[in-house]
């Protein structure tokens, strides 16, 4: 809803109030409280810090380059609004609406948009670290380049939002929606992504090392030559996924639904797949060197010239598995309990009966 118009007197005499009073320490002048007014002028520039813009309309204004930071711009509608460059550290844009404003190069670290609807906004470069976004709109927008580190984004809404080469190292994206979203060359270490919606998401070439993905859904996702080492995957949907050339090495995968998932050359050297549905995978040239697949379903999937050495498969289903040869099975741990085609399991048998047996603890 629009409040009063503020005339062009008025609010010179309001600004020249304010900056006296922050040149004075608060000691002169008076803090500028444009609350519920409506604005069209040119703020570009000017210095707001601290003021009062509570629900103030500023539907497509000027305030770039203009100094906000700590100010109370809790559901102001900032429509369409020109902010690059403006400086909103530490600001309150609390259920602000700022759809398609333009925030490219803002300093919004430490700023509060809890609720914010940024939807369609231009925020590449921003800085928004340590800022709290959770449940905030920010479908289709664009942060390429944007620091998010350590950022609370839980509850958001990020789907189909670009967000490539981003820094979200540390943030808390819990229970998010990242469908469709492209994070490709994004660093999200140590983030926090259990039970995120990540269905569709691209994420080649990102950085996932440590992260917490328990419970996440990546059907479908593009995760090629991303890094994932030491990462927290348990339960998580990766079906359809594309994993080619990814570093999963000592991630914890167990439980874990990678069903016809593309696995080529990736890295799964002391990985916990125990439980793992890998059906119709392809886990060609594959490093599993030291992994844990017991109870894994492996039926239907390939392993044309995977590296299993030392590879625990105990009462893993290995029925109608693509080139697995007596040869590739001879470097085992063990195949205690494991289902295998009769023919193999004949072969096992005669050559490799010590793997049919319990492994000593």
């Amino acid at each position: 809803m629009m409040g009063q118009e503020i005339s062009a007197v008025e609010l010179c005499k309001i600004l020249e109030d304010h900056k006296n009073w922050i040149r004075t320490h608060k000691k002169e002048g008076k803090r500028a409280d444009l609350s519920d007014a409506t604005l069209y002028a040119n703020l570009s520039g000017d210095n707001l810090s601290g003021a009062k813009l509570s629900r103030t309309y500023m539907r497509n204004a000027n305030l770039s380059r203009t100094d906000l930071r700590k100010a109370n711009l809790s559901s102001a509608t900032l429509e369409r609004t020109n902010l690059s460059d403006a400086n909103l550290s530490g600001a309150d844009l609390s259920k602000a609406n700022l759809s398609s404003a333009k925030l490219s190069g803002a300093d919004l670290s430490d700023a509060t948009l809890s609720g914010a609807s940024l939807s369609g906004a231009k925020l590449s470069d921003a800085d928004l670290s340590d800022a709290n976004l959770s449940n905030a709109n920010l479908s289709r927008t664009y942060m390429r380049n944007a620091k998010l580190s350590d950022a609370k984004l839980s509850g958001a809404s990020l789907s189909s939002s670009t967000l490539e080469r981003a820094n979200l190292s540390n943030a808390n994206l819990s229970n998010a929606n990242l469908s469709d979203a492209n994070l490709s060359r994004a660093n999200l270490s140590r983030a926090k992504l259990s039970d995120v919606n990540l269905n569709g998401v691209k994420l080649s070439d990102a950085n996932l090392s440590g992260a917490k993905l328990s419970g996440a859904d990546l059907s479908n996702a593009d995760l090629s030559d991303a890094t994932l080492e030491r990462a927290t995957l348990e339960r998580a949907t990766l079906s359809d996924a594309d994993l080619s050339s990814a570093n999963l090495s000592d991630a914890n995968l167990s439980g874990a639904n990678l069903r016809n998932a593309d696995l080529r050359n990736a890295d799964l050297r002391n990985a916990n797949l125990s439980n793992a549905n890998l059906s119709d995978a392809n886990l060609s040239r594959a490093d599993l060197s030291k992994a844990n697949l017991s109870d894994a379903n492996l039926s239907s999937s390939t392993l044309e010239r995977a590296t299993l050495y030392n590879t625990d498969l105990s009462d893993t289903n290995l029925t109608q598995v693509k080139n697995l040869s007596i040869n590739k099975l001879s470097k085992l741990k063990t195949l205690y309990k494991a289902k295998l085609d009769p023919e193999l399991m004949e072969q096992v048998n005669d050559k490799y009966p010590h793997l049919l047996k319990k492994p000593k603890s």
